[in-house]
């Protein structure tokens, strides 16, 4: 029986141990990839048995979901937190910016969500969140609405140009931990400015 089939809320401690396993479950996928880690080897990690694992987690798939569900919460929270904060063309930009920060600052879950596109795993994006191709659509339609860029720049085109640079820009920084980010997201800020005004 899992605590996570019953109706009752989860006790605190059972909350923390989620939160635990969760945790080493990024690092280990981070490190080993989705087929290098196991229910033993994340039991080993969070120094307890597998079937502690298993009270808390249905399968090594569940506690994954889990982990990448978090990745994505946070990763969604901090950017959504930046973008909400901006309008026109600077919600765009303060998109790219937040986006390159969060992924420099967090390795392991950037290691994560690639892992999970590179794996092929059923472990998909949020329900009912819209693609970030469409995310970053809606920022482009919206800084054309506010006059910020020139009429006729097509928002989907421009979502996948975006997106294909900040991608760049964090497979760099991952296969070189010294490439300036900061800088590059700088410059493909300053490109946009220059090729949509």
């Amino acid at each position: 029986m899992t605590s996570n089939n019953t109706a009752k809320p989860l006790t605190i401690t059972e909350q923390a141990r989620r939160a635990q396993l969760i945790g080493v479950t990024i690092d280990l996928v981070a490190e080993h990839g989705y087929t290098g880690t196991s229910l033993a080897r994340i039991a080993e990690a969070a120094g307890i048995s597998k079937a502690a694992v298993l009270y808390h987690f249905p399968s090594k798939d569940a506690v994954v979901r889990a982990a990448y569900t978090s990745v994505l919460e946070s990763l969604t929270g901090q950017v959504g937190a930046a973008v909400d904060a901006s309008s026109g063309a600077a919600a765009l930009y303060a998109y790219i910016r937040s986006m390159v920060a969060y992924l420099r600052d967090y390795p392991a879950h950037t290691r994560m969500i690639i892992e999970n596109v590179a794996a092929g795993t059923d472990v998909g994006d949020m329900d009912g969140a819209p693609s970030r191709r469409d995310s970053v659509a809606g920022l482009v339609a919206a800084a054309s609405a506010a006059g910020d860029y020139r009429s006729g720049v097509d928002p989907r085109v421009t979502a996948v140009i975006v997106n294909g640079a900040l991608d760049a820009i964090v497979a760099e920084s991952l296969d070189d931990p010294a490439f300036d980010t900061v800088r590059a997201a700088e410059d493909l800020v300053a490109i946009l400015g220059r090729a949509l005004a």
